[in-house]
């Protein structure tokens, strides 16, 4: 079994700063792409980050200049640097990962978190 498992999230002030962290465990041959997603209350799922293996990064427009996603790949984790936080920013933040797990032929599949709570007080 794969599982990803998020930490970091909390409460802060808005203008504050948060770092999310999550691991990949378990028997997982290569990860491809890792990221966050969020879910607002009352509302869809959305990108918030990703970042390859090759270190190519991809943000939304409404976290560019304020967050960063980085990766240790030999730890199999990705993190997410938040600076500068709105309260629209208030939202249950979701690790994925695409990964290979057991084999070099099984094709790839995404896993995701459990989830960690970000609530952003204005």
């Amino acid at each position: 079994q794969v599982q990803l498992v998020e930490f970091g999230g909390g409460l802060v002030q808005a203008g504050g700063s948060l770092r999310l962290s999550c691991a990949a465990s378990g028997r997982i041959i290569s990860i491809s792409i890792m990221g966050w997603y969020r879910q607002a209350p009352g509302k869809q799922r959305e990108l918030v980050a990703t970042r390859t293996d090759g270190g190519s990064t991809n943000y939304a427009d409404s976290v560019k200049g304020r967050f960063t996603i980085s990766r240790d790949n030999a730890k199999n984790t990705v993190y997410l640097q938040m600076n500068s936080l709105k309260p629209e920013d208030t939202a249950v933040y979701y690790c994925n990962a695409d990964l290979v797990r057991d084999s070099y032929y099984r094709p790839p599949s995404s896993y995701w978190g459990q989830g960690t709570q970000v609530t952003v007080s204005s």
